[in-house]
């Protein structure tokens, strides 16, 4: 059984290839908005374009948010990042986002603490 590990291992194009297609599946549609906290904290929002057993998940349109503490002087920030691969022991939290809200709110301006990390046992 192929996995995604192995085929980004591969030499082959950005094609989908038929051992792949047995283990990562298209996300439903209508894409969904998801905001993913990783084990070493960073804080990933995206939409979810596929994702297969083992909780990889490729994102689309993805950034990353960096919000800095409330003794720090510089502003929060949102670093884009296009095209996105979680790898599944990466993942600590998958969340949908609610879009109406999300675009309310400016990103710059937020404060806050940092996540602690994960242990693994």
């Amino acid at each position: 059984m192929a996995t995604l590990g192995g085929y980004l291992e591969s030499k082959q194009s950005p094609k989908l290839v038929p051992e792949m297609a047995e283990t990562l599946t298209p996300h439903r549609s209508p894409p969904e908005k998801v905001l993913v906290v990783t084990a070493d904290s960073r804080i990933l929002v995206g939409t979810l374009s596929a994702a297969d057993q083992s909780t990889n998940l490729v994102l689309s349109n993805a950034t990353e948010r960096i919000i800095r503490e409330p003794d720090d002087d510089e502003p929060s920030t949102e670093i884009p990042l296009g095209l996105y691969l979680v790898r599944g022991d990466n993942v600590c939290s998958v969340g949908l986002v609610d879009e109406k809200l999300d675009e309310s709110i400016n990103w710059t301006q937020v404060k806050g603490s940092v996540i602690g990390g994960i242990k693994h046992v």
